[in-house]
């Protein structure tokens, strides 16, 4: 049984019960609770809706709205349909938004109503998409007006292609990694199983939903299980804690930044969560110290895992047994993971640093229309090749030593330096750039822009980074500016970042 077919089962198994909530933070309006039989409908109906609009199997589906639940609806009635959900960033500027939309060649886009200025500028050039629509995301009623009609049957063949995110490589150029409904049922079902989901867990759901850990990690997990799913769409640290105790949540899934953020609201350690059995980390490297804090001050030791944009989950420490400081665990049920040699790809022996690579199930079909990088991605006998160094441990557990390429995470996001380097490398006053990386406290890692000016050019750090802000989402713009007159480079000419992180920010 798929997710698909295992939601629809469970909006009439528990057709009484809450599946989302939105809980507001300070004045915010948000829309009333929708019962699991109220989602089941809703779904049914955006999905005549979609198909009225020629909504085809394999056909893009992509959405740039905030989390809400026009959003939730289009996304799951997508599936129902046999199309293909493209998540975007709300925080895509214009550049990037048109770049995503041609390149997977969307048939239709559902867009925040407060950006068609800036969207119906593009419109002219992209002759895929048949329609665009642009919604209030307080309101979902538009897509719920069409009268009932006959749709196709529920996909049920697993290789069919279910997800598509856009993840970037070495070139700066973003792919869209492609998940088939058989990967999202393999992502979901290891988790089921290693993390123990219960049909009367309550969910507190703090992430964006345009990437795997909001969307298919934490959303589609607690729906798979017929749990009930708290939502916020803006975060506050205070009100989160509040909720997590009023409402007797079970599970909260965060990243560091977050986890950080409660660690340093007002009077943390009073908030009792002795009812909670799952508090997970991801999307960047814990902090040891924070670790230890978290134990401390809330007396819950944080899961941390392991997952990237073409799997979901890989690893994970155990939900009962030793979650050890610095590790990412074991393989998940179903996934094979193991250490190679860098070079020859030879297996190393246990406490040998070199790439860590994955199969299974759960790994993605590769890129979209993108059949060099797919093979790239893979070795001859099915094994991803991720680009992160670790080891493996004598007793099974896996740590990571790094990343092979120079991946910079910050807030949970993740940020490839050539994608900034191509703005920068448009801006008159600057003659040459590399982006690095450097420890932040609260944000894992600073996005640090390191400038060669040309000669005789003057340009401000507060300058550079409005520049990059009004071509690249927000978090991906530089937070830190530094200007040098020479980079260290190597014999070929290349730019040495692991010497400018060592001279900028300690390493």
């Amino acid at each position: 049984m798929t997710f698909l077919q295992r939601l629809l089962h469970n909006c009439e198994t528990y057709a009484d019960k809450t599946a989302l909530e939105f809980i507001p933070v300070a004045d915010e309006a948000v829309p009333p609770p929708v019962s699991y039989g109220e989602l089941g409908a809703m779904v049914e109906k955006t999905a005549v809706y979609l198909h009225t609009l020629g909504l085809q199997p394999g056909d893009r589906v992509a959405m740039q709205l905030p989390k809400c639940l026009p959003f939730l609806y289009l996304h799951l009635a997508t599936l129902r349909l046999g199309g293909i959900v493209l998540p975007l960033n709300p925080a895509y500027p214009n550049a990037e938004r048109h770049y995503f939309l041609a390149d997977a060649e969307a048939s239709l886009f559902f867009a925040d109503a407060a950006d068609q200025p800036q969207i119906d500028t593009l419109l002219p050039d992209l002759p895929s998409i048949r329609h665009c629509i642009y919604l209030n995301p307080d309101d979902p009623a538009p897509l719920l007006l069409c009268p009932p009609a006959p749709l196709p049957p529920i996909p049920t063949d697993p290789t069919t292609t279910a997800l598509m995110i856009y993840t970037s490589g070495t070139t700066g150029r973003p792919k869209g990694a492609m998940s088939s409904h058989g990967n999202l049922t393999a992502q979901i079902d290891a988790l089921h199983t290693a993390w123990g989901w219960r049909d009367d867990d309550i969910l507190l759901h703090v992430l964006p939903i345009f990437h795997v850990h909001g969307l298919i990690v934490a959303l589609h997990g607690a729906l798979n299980a017929g749990a009930t799913t708290l939502l916020f769409n803006k975060f506050d640290a205070t009100r989160a804690l509040q909720t997590l105790v009023d409402r007797r949540c079970t599970v909260l899934m965060a990243v560091p930044t977050i986890h950080r953020r409660l660690l340093d609201a007002p009077n943390a350690a009073s908030y009792d969560l002795s009812h909670m059995r799952l508090l997970t980390s991801g999307s960047d490297r814990l902090p040891d110290d924070m670790f230890v804090a978290f134990q401390q001050t809330f007396g819950h030791t944080l899961l941390e895992r392991y997952g990237m944009t073409e799997t979901g989950m890989n690893l994970s420490n155990p939900l009962h047994g030793e979650r050890r400081v610095g590790s990412v665990g074991l393989p998940l049920p179903g996934v094979e993971v193991r250490i190679v040699d860098q070079v020859t790809e030879r297996p190393l022996a246990d406490n040998e640093v070199g790439e860590l690579q994955v199969r299974g199930p759960h790994v993605c079909q590769g890129y979209w229309r993108q059949p060099e990088k797919t093979a790239a991605a893979f070795t001859p006998d099915g094994w991803l090749r991720t680009g992160d160094l670790g080891l493996r441990e004598s007793d099974g557990y896996f740590t990571l030593k790094g990343r092979e390429k120079d991946l910079i995470i910050s807030g949970g996001y993740n940020i490839y330096p050539p994608e900034v380097e191509l703005v920068l490398a448009d801006h008159p006053a600057i003659a040459a750039s590399a982006v690095i990386g450097c420890p932040d406290v609260q944000w894992g890692e600073r996005v640090t822009a390191v400038i060669r000016l040309h000669d005789n050019a003057t340009a401000t750090a507060e300058e550079i980074i409005a520049y990059c802000r009004e071509r690249l989402a927000a978090y991906k713009a530089p937070r830190q500016v530094v200007f040098l007159s020479q980079f260290p480079q190597n014999a070929l000419g290349k730019v040495q970042k692991a010497q400018l992180r060592a001279q900028l920010c300690g390493g």
